[in-house]
């Protein structure tokens, strides 16, 4: 083949902004529209909605946000094994009826010890042990705040504790908490040792959130990032976590490929693999990467992504959708796709699902609110938050990204810094998000996610048309405003 056939046989990498999707017949309105859709084989979310695994989107209180209002947080990887275990222990602890992951106290132990260990895990209250594991006390904040540091916990401890047994029901729990007037109650076994603990903050919050997302124990999904090579990391994560995500710009490696197959082997976790962009990279994932539960497609799309720029390399998430999909769809799996990437609306996200998507991550939409890790800054009257690409110079001083990119390009930086405007709390952008993704789904006649990507239709848009389906002559407020 000559050269200028490249050109001639040439792709279109088509993006968001080429797109709209065609009104069709439809029989329900947006109310009706069901926005549930899997994320792996066996988790459903209730809003097809994923916070990206950065440093300045994902941490722990992004992940329990969002799965309290039926999405997900991948928890990010730029930072040691042990802060990311502690920050999946977190989630798993935020609602469970039972904490099983209890962090217990000699009576020997000082006050001083006891105040770092609460800063350290964000706990105010811990069973007290002795040497055979045996609960012999509790001791809250209230009983050491005031304490000297020199104290030792048997000084300050309750020494009557209350405990009941691990069949306990939610209900008996709470009557007990109640009856005595406490906040914690530990679970203990037929030798009086702690296997788990229940707090009234956790009961009450179970009737808070109806649409958070829970495994079997009813503790909130949690999902975590890691990179291929860092097994030792898998490992520890696999402890806490339901889903793994790898955390490589482009997977279609041998090696990637290679170190992959050793994590798939020693997890019980789901694995989601990415990212990638083309039907072969997924041929290939699908023919020689044996239990893989999903795709993360897309490659160069992030608003802080400039791989495509520095590499001229890239597969826009709408292309990459389409493209994973249907190689899905020829070799018979039921892996699903998360397209990650450029979505800025509840439009984009319509239309990658209307090309075989199954859930959207976004970065930039959540890194704006509340629950993400960046710092909040305000700029001529306004609010802002941090936000910079696992690829940019601030990313990559922390060192445990530096593998998500190739090892020829860590000597140039293929992410940008900024900041973003302040958009409030999680739940406030999923509600705004599903009332668009609903109203979406009403003009194409939509009833669920899988209806999208069969009963819609795309047309092409030229770059003058994209301007006019803008708002466009007329003067908007504020400091960026346009004529």
């Amino acid at each position: 083949m000559g050269f200028r056939e490249k050109f001639k046989n040439a792709d279109h990498a088509l993006t968001f902004n080429d797109v709209l999707l065609l009104p069709g017949w439809t029989t329900i309105e947006p109310s009706e529209a069901d926005v549930r859709s899997r994320v792996t084989r066996n988790v459903e979310l209730n809003v097809p909605f994923i916070s990206s695994p950065m440093d300045t989107v994902t941490e722990s209180e992004m992940a329990i946000a969002l799965a309290r209002d039926g999405g997900l947080g991948v928890l990010h990887r730029n930072c040691t094994a042990d802060e990311e275990v502690e920050m999946a222990r977190a989630v798993k602890r935020a609602e469970a009826l039972i904490i099983r992951d209890v962090v217990t106290v000699s009576p020997d132990s000082t006050i001083q010890n006891l105040v770092g260990l609460m800063e350290e895990h964000n706990i105010h209250g811990f069973p007290v042990v002795d040497g055979n594991e045996s609960v012999v006390g509790i001791v809250t904040w209230r009983d050491f705040r005031l304490a000297e540091p020199g104290l030792k916990v048997k000084d300050v401890m309750t020494k009557k504790v209350v405990t009941a047994g691990e069949d306990i029901t939610q209900e008996e729990a709470k009557s007990i908490l109640h009856e005595h007037r406490i906040e914690k109650l530990p679970i203990v076994n037929g030798q009086n040792r702690v296997r788990g603990l229940i707090t009234m903050r956790d009961i009450t919050l179970k009737g808070t959130y109806p649409d958070a997302i829970r495994d079997e124990a009813g503790r909130l999904i949690c999902a975590a990032a890691i990179s291929p090579f860092d097994y030792d990391r898998a490992v520890a994560l696999d402890e806490y976590v339901d889903i793994l995500f790898t955390d490589v710009a482009h997977f279609h490696n041998k090696n990637c490929f290679d170190a992959t197959k050793k994590v798939l082997d020693n997890v019980s976790a789901e694995m989601i693999v990415g990212n990638i962009g083309t039907y072969e990279a997924a041929e290939d994932c699908l023919t020689k990467l044996e239990g893989i539960a999903g795709f993360r497609v897309g490659i160069g799309s992030g608003s802080i992504c400039s791989t495509s720029v520095v590499t001229r390399a890239g597969a826009p998430t709408l292309y990459a959708t389409a493209q994973v999909a249907d190689a899905i769809k020829d070799y018979g799996s039921d892996a699903t796709i998360i397209s990650d990437g450029g979505i800025r609306n509840p439009g984009d996200i319509a239309v990658a699902l209307a090309v075989g998507g199954d859930c959207a991550m976004m970065g930039n939409v959540f890194a704006g609110t509340s629950e993400s890790p960046g710092r909040l800054v305000a700029m001529e009257g306004r609010y802002y938050k941090e936000y910079y690409g696992m690829g940019s110079a601030a990313a990559r001083k922390k060192r445990y990204a530096q593998d998500r990119y190739s090892q020829p390009s860590k000597s140039v930086n293929e992410g940008v810094e900024g900041w973003v405007p302040y958009r409030g709390n999680v739940s406030d952008i999923v509600s705004e998000f599903v009332g668009g993704l609903k109203a979406a789904m009403g003009y194409v006649g939509a009833k669920t996610i899988p209806e999208m990507s069969e009963k819609s239709k795309l047309a092409l848009v030229t770059e003058r048309g994209s301007s006019e389906i803008n708002p466009h002559d007329i003067l908007l407020p504020g400091p960026n405003r346009k004529v």
